[in-house]
């Protein structure tokens, strides 16, 4: 209620990625001084041995995480789990540090609850990430890596770039993912045609089971693949034996959306993300899940700003979901709210 009544008309006014960065270090000030910190463990955490999954041999605390893109190079990551999430995913980074798009690049579209961002995996390196994760993890809390390539390393050798990211990262993370699938690096999502994309993950596959023990991989997929597409990402994920799907990433689609065409028009390129996606991302979920006779392990993503968003994609075949949208608009309850309705289905 805080938030909604309070600091949110405050934010709303600033700058999206202002806001954004605003919010995490006014946060992590706060977080530092310990009375506040119990405070906020007490009114945001809630556990409850039921929401424990087991997905792709780890235990998760509770089935709610936070996406990629919200913590890329791990800055917040402790202040984040006091927030009451079961795993928080990490980036996307890539080998060097990149600045991104020109600003601005993120672009609230409040009457659809939306957020539209071409941010262009700006991040400080995975060598930077890789510090920070030394010094300490937060406890109690799964952590992912999501990987991508830099912009200007061309697609052919992108299996590198990848390659390097998983190296590095693979002591300091609980599990992977592959981002091939954001819309606002020139080029990625040609990675996810069958035969480049088989190659990147049994490279990666490769690499993973020269290990003592191997770690988790997953796949981030977009929304705006075909059935046929889809169809192809269940052969993929089978012939690989990656872990599991993340559905799904933003959408380059513009449809049915309430705010004005000419303000989409002036806002330009970039991922969309929020409510308009949530219907299509659960679509993608219940086919994959179907599709695949109930094999494929699936984390669900896009739309979801209430717990009933967050049941509908559990009930099309997802075994765990992350916010990040909806964090914004609803506020840091939305996870406890969310856990808290997954208890009673329990």
């Amino acid at each position: 209620m805080v938030y909604k009544a309070l600091l949110k008309p405050i934010f709303f006014k600033l700058d999206p990625e202002q806001a954004h960065h605003l919010t995490l270090r006014l946060f992590k000030f706060v977080l530092a001084i310990p009375i506040v910190n119990l405070f906020f463990k007490r009114a945001y955490q809630y556990q409850h041995p039921k929401l424990e999954r087991q997905c792709f041999g780890l235990v998760f605390p509770n089935p709610v995480g936070l996406a990629a893109g919200f913590d890329k190079d791990g800055q917040h990551c402790k202040a984040m789990s006091n927030l009451g999430f079961g795993f928080l995913e990490l980036g996307t980074v890539t080998p060097k540090p990149q600045v991104g798009n020109p600003q601005p690049r993120l672009f609230r579209l409040p009457k659809d609850e939306a957020l539209i961002n071409r941010m262009g995996f700006n991040n400080e390196g995975v060598d930077a990430l890789v510090e920070r994760l030394k010094k300490g993890k937060p406890e109690g809390v799964i952590i992912g890596g999501n990987i991508g390539k830099n912009k200007t390393t061309p697609n052919e050798k992108a299996i590198e770039d990848y390659a390097i990211c998983f190296e590095k990262l693979f002591p300091y993370v609980d599990y992977f993912v592959v981002n091939v699938s954001s819309p606002n690096t020139p080029n990625l999502r040609a990675l996810q045609e069958k035969e480049p994309l088989t190659q990147l993950l049994q490279h990666l596959q490769d690499k993973n089971q020269q290990k003592d023990i191997p770690k988790p991989i997953l796949l981030k997929i977009a929304p705006d693949l075909t059935n046929e597409q889809l169809d192809d990402i269940i052969d993929i994920a089978d012939t690989t034996k990656i872990a599991g799907i993340i559905a799904t990433n933003t959408t380059i689609s513009r449809s049915n959306l309430n705010t004005p065409d000419h303000m989409i028009e002036a806002i330009g390129a970039g991922g969309l993300s929020g409510q308009p996606v949530k219907q299509r991302s659960t679509e993608v979920i219940r086919y994959l899940k179907e599709r695949s006779n109930h094999q494929l392990t699936i984390i669900g993503v896009g739309g979801i700003a209430k717990p009933e968003d967050a049941i509908q994609k559990l009930e099309a075949g997802a075994s765990l979901v992350q916010i990040y949208s909806g964090l914004v608009y609803e506020g840091p309850t939305l996870v406890k709210n969310i856990n808290k309705a997954i208890l009673k289905m329990a």
